[in-house]
């Protein structure tokens, strides 16, 4: 990634800086841009050994209502993207996996942002109980693949990391019935 020229911060915070940047274009220009640099995340997809999945659905103040969604959270500084993933399966729907698998991963907003989400499918849960942050108000919401990519065609699923990795999953799954 090619750093800035200039950055001036306009806000830091717990999740996220804001910037304004001057930056070179490929044709030689100069410009600035208003940048949010994140430190990125990771979100999986929890299976259950009934093939199963595990989908949340959480109050997201920045839209003021409830959305499906995988269990998803902030990468915290010295940890991977798989420990994050892994960490969230745990606190948000209470298991622990036995096994997890990458799926890929995306850019969130790469007109504004550079925040990459990792993402996995986790297999062989184990129930350890959940251990929510105190802000989050979620419902753990068990449904096959089928159902949640109907929801997602529907569009009650809205949540682009959870679209992204359940037609990822679906891809694999494809993959892996092959002969």
């Amino acid at each position: 990634m090619k750093r800035p020229l200039k950055r001036q911060t306009v806000f830091s915070g717990r999740v996220f800086e804001v910037g304004i940047e001057t930056h070179q274009l490929p044709d030689g220009r100069q410009s600035e841009f208003e940048i949010v640099r994140h430190a990125g995340g990771a979100a999986v997809v929890p299976r259950l050994s009934n093939g199963e999945l595990l989908l949340i659905r959480q109050f997201r103040p920045a839209i003021g209502c409830m959305v499906y969604e995988i269990p998803a959270g902030r990468v915290d500084p010295g940890e991977t993207h798989q420990q994050c993933a892994l960490r969230e399966l745990q606190e948000e729907t209470g298991y622990r996996a036995g096994r997890i698998q990458p799926l890929g991963g995306l850019l969130s907003a790469i007109g504004y942002c550079d925040e990459y989400v990792a993402l996995f499918v986790a297999d062989q849960l184990t129930w350890v109980g959940q251990q929510l942050e105190s802000d989050e108000v979620l419902d753990v919401c068990p449904m096959t693949l089928a159902a949640a990519l109907a929801r997602l065609q529907q569009g009650e699923m809205t949540d682009s990391k959870t679209q992204v990795a359940l037609l990822r999953l679906a891809l694999l799954e494809v993959e892996e019935q092959k002969p």
